[in-house]
Formats: C-alpha cells, structure tokens, sequence
C-alpha cells in the first residue's frame, strides 16, 4: 500500500496540520513519552488526567475548540491492519510522542453504510506534527510507522465522546452504528469489533501495512 504523508495535498480531504503551538506540543509529547504505556496490542483511553491537567490542554480546548469542554486521551501500542473505521460529528485532534500512520477515508464514499476497504489511504504523521481530522473522515486506531516500534498519540475530542453508549430506540440504520458516544463504527469482518456485533460496513480485504513499513 501506498503510504502519503500528512504533508502531501491529498491530505486537505481529510484533514490539516495544525501550525503553531510549539510549548503546549512539547508539554503534551513528553506527557505520553513518561506517562502513558505502549501496550503489545492496542489501547485507548478517552481521559488521561495526566494530559487532562496539562496547560496546554486548556490553551488547545480554548482555541481549537473554541471554548468548549475537551477530553484530552491517547491511543498507544502496535497495530498494523484497518479492521474498523469510525467517525464523529466533530473534528480530532492527534499529535504522536512517536510517528504514526492513519488509514483514513471520507464519509461521502459511504454507500448503503458500506465501504470497500480500497478507498482507505495511509497517511504518515511524524512526531511532534499536531493534526485536525475532520469530521468527514473516517478513522480509526493508528498504526505504527515502523516494525520495531509502536505508536503513543495524543486524541482529542469533545469531551464525553467514547464514554458510555447512549441507550435509545434506533430510528434508521444509521442509528444502529453508535457503539459508543458521538461514535459510529463500521466494522469489517475479520474484526474483533464484528465478532462482538459491531455493523460490518467494511467490504473488501482488511488492510495491513505490515509489509509497507520498515
């Protein structure tokens, strides 16, 4: 698979880098650095009070979100395949203590609550390089850039997103894809998210850059 760099143009579809903010990056960084794990699979954490009560925290909340209540966690570890997208109704932020690489594709590319797997493109993000992902873009859990290292990136969203499950009586089918607050899923397969019976809306192979990295 081809992977493209957050500073290449096709990354305007999905997102932008985020200029400035030189302090608050380095405070945030060296948060997940000593912090925050790098477990052998895949974890996340939607509030990490050790990046929650960093300044910089409420320097980005005040800005990029212009006020409003931020959850700032991290998602660490190694990971190399696609096995689900996901998406919100509101931008987020990621910023890597490490490299890292995100699959990504763009809501309009839905058809049905469907997507094949060969529209995802692989963006490379380097430490320190702080990115909004916008709401249009699905995305899920990052990868690891290189083979002999895994990933610790900074997520930021609003806050109570991922926290709980609303409980209500599914209107479409659109509703049916909330697992979890503000977050619809679509799950390929092979997943463990289809397994625990997630909507499997992606078609296609599962992606895995393993063999694309070094």
């Amino acid at each position: 698979m081809t992977i493209l760099k957050v500073t290449d143009p096709e990354f305007t579809n999905y997102g932008r880098i985020i200029e400035g903010y030189d302090e608050e990056k380095k405070q945030i960084m060296e948060a997940l650095r000593d912090k925050t794990p790098v477990p052998v699979g895949t974890d996340y954490v939607a509030e990490e009070k050790a990046l929650q009560e960093l300044p910089a925290a409420e320097k980005i909340a005040t800005s990029l979100f212009g006020g409003s209540p931020m959850q700032f966690g991290w998602c660490n570890g190694h990971n190399t395949k696609l096995n689900c997208l996901e998406y919100h109704r509101s931008s987020e932020i990621n910023l890597g203590a490490t490299d890292f690489i995100l699959l990504l594709a763009k809501r309009e590319e839905i058809v049905n609550h469907k997507i094949d797997s060969s529209k995802v493109k692989a963006f490379l993000c380097p430490k320190g390089v702080m990115i909004e992902v916008y709401a249009t873009a699905l995305h899920y859990a990052p990868c690891q850039a290189h083979k002999d290292s895994g990933f610790q990136v900074l997520v930021g969203l609003p806050k109570g997103t991922n926290v709980g499950c609303p409980k209500f009586t599914p209107a479409n089918q659109e509703d049916k894809l909330i697992t979890a607050t503000n977050k619809w899923l679509l799950a390929h397969a092979e997943s463990s998210e289809a397994k625990d019976g997630a909507w499997v809306g992606i078609t296609g192979i599962n992606i895995d850059i393993a063999s694309d990295i070094q």
